[in-house]
């Protein structure tokens, strides 16, 4: 059937798209690798000598080259509760330039949707660029000014950008893909993220970029993709769907789906679209307030926000911006290539959901996810304590840290983004989904700004925190959180019904056969 086909002009624009989430991925992932590369830099910028001997000793993991001998003035030297101001003044200085990104994601995760109705789902991703070339360039060139300020600015101007496509991506390829294949070629978004984190520790090796004299470049290589990216754009088709339903331009609708499909008969994609314009005409907008405020919608949006803030909450995002560190600490010789292979099982396992999805119940894997790095995070806990003890107990965590990783993209990945969209019907998901991102942004901004003040506190503790919350989540799960896998709207909703105790019928029943949902195992 030639609606299911796939054509070069529909790889090449999945491929653009995906472009601008392997560069979310490799955000997320560039900072880690050389954070004591970057903090020693801070420190000579501000100053303050690399005078403690945790500071000294970060360093020598992280570099092959000898310390530079230093000789400071007696009264350069700082002693006491100076000492420990300066300290805490680089832990607040690091903590911004990581958490900086999911400050500039938060603001911009309201605005995707907004911009890509208003200039198309092609242009809005070219204007988005310029923001990933902007945040490159500061990052790039940090090396010769005030490189703390370059670094969070770049990395905030970043964070708007990744949070402007984290809506414009997946609704681009959902557009542009076959009825049939839109499930398996939505998976590329979150393919191509985990695809740039694991890039990004391979590049931030330290005999590659990872080193005192190219560290700026590794933070700004960004700005060759964005450029890229850009002259791809031009030869990318707009999505029929913002052509047809948005614009109402049938003509370039036909014009547009016959580049995607490689065919000339485009007749059951017309109609579809036609279909899903009326249902969309015949449920209006509904705002932030009503999804808190009208009974019908207010459990499916707290069940939303919860599942975001259990993806955030479980630890995930600590290990991604802190596992060097968290290696180091767990007495690994070479960290950097540990974190590597978080990142090459994270890709793995990306991989090895996008399977499992379709096989199994969301509500599923999302409990078998978060009861796997629930025990992680307790033997993760046992390693790190022990390990003074007992030498072989790094490997204890080492395991537990890969299989985290493992069980996070079985469940609480990719699931709820998808149980997100499956909740509500054509009318309230664009503001649900904004929503829960912004819900998503703000938590991986408390934990990356938090983690290292947490870790500090905790010490080897640190996890046993987190599988406090991961347990939390998972008793929510079991009790509030509905099958969605083969359902419509209208037995959603009776779930979640039954859930809460309520009787009431929603307002709307519309079957998703726009997401695919309808489909049974």
């Amino acid at each position: 059937m030639t609606e299911d086909k796939i054509t070069g002009t529909l790889i090449f624009a999945v491929f653009t798209a995906a472009l601008s989430s392997f560069q979310f991925g490799y955000d997320i992932g560039v900072i880690n690798a050389p954070q004591e590369i970057i903090i020693s830099h801070y420190r000579h910028v501000l100053g303050i000598p690399l005078d403690d001997r945790k500071a000294i000793n970060n360093y020598a993991v992280n570099s092959t080259e000898a310390l530079p001998t230093v000789t400071y003035p007696a009264n350069l030297v700082p002693a006491g509760e100076e000492a420990m101001a300066s300290a805490g003044l680089i832990t607040m200085l690091w903590s911004l330039s990581v958490s900086s990104f999911a400050v500039g994601g938060m603001i911009a995760s309201f605005f995707g949707g907004w911009l890509g109705d208003k200039l198309g789902r092609i242009k809005a991703l070219m204007v988005a660029n310029i923001l990933s070339l902007a945040g490159a360039l500061l990052m790039g060139f940090s090396k010769l000014g005030p490189s703390h300020i370059l670094i969070i600015a770049g990395r905030s101007i970043s964070g708007l950008y990744c949070g402007l496509i984290s809506g414009l991506v997946p609704m681009y390829i959902g557009e542009i893909a076959p009825t049939m294949l839109r499930g398996a070629l939505g998976t590329f978004h979150q393919l191509a993220i985990v695809t740039g984190i694991l890039i990004s520790q391979i590049v931030g090796l330290e005999f590659i970029l990872g080193n005192h004299d190219l560290w700026h470049i590794l933070l700004g290589l960004s700005a060759v993709r964005a450029l890229l990216q850009f002259l791809l754009l031009f030869f990318c088709p707009e999505s029929p769907r913002y052509l047809y339903i948005t614009l109402e331009e049938e003509a370039k609708a036909k014009q547009s789906l016959k580049r995607l499909r490689g065919s000339d008969d485009v007749t059951k994609d017309i109609n579809e679209m036609k279909k899903e314009k009326e249902e969309a005409s015949s449920e209006q907008k509904v705002s932030i307030i009503q999804l808190f405020t009208d009974s019908s919608y207010r459990q499916p949006i707290i069940v939303s926000l919860m599942l975001h803030a259990a993806q955030q909450f479980s630890g995930i995002n600590g290990i991604f911006y802190y596992s060097t560190s968290i290696f180091q600490t767990a007495g690994i010789s070479k960290p950097v290539y540990a974190t590597i292979g978080v990142g090459a099982i994270n890709l793995v396992f990306t991989v090895f959901s996008v399977l499992l999805v379709e096989k199994a119940g969301r509500r599923s894997l999302f409990l078998i996810g978060m009861s796997g790095m629930f025990f992680c995070t307790i033997f993760m806990s046992l390693g790190l304590v022990l390990l003074e003890k007992f030498a072989w107990m790094s490997y204890v965590s080492m395991t537990a840290i890969f299989l985290f990783v493992s069980f996070f993209e079985i469940g609480p990945g990719p699931i709820p983004w998808f149980m997100v969209a499956e909740f509500f019907s054509q009318g309230p998901r664009p503001t649900a989904l904004a929503l829960a991102a912004f819900s998503n942004w703000f938590c991986n901004f408390l934990i990356a700004l938090c983690f290292q003040y947490i870790a500090d506190f905790c010490g080897p503790y640190v996890f046993f925190l987190f599988s406090g919350v991961v347990l939390a989540f998972i008793v929510f799960t079991f009790f509030k959180v509905p099958e969605t896998k083969g359902k419509s709207f209208e037995e959603i909703a009776a779930e979640f019904r039954k859930k809460s105790g309520s009787a009431r019928r929603p307002k709307a029943a519309v079957e998703m056969e726009f997401l695919g949902a309808t489909e049974t195992a």
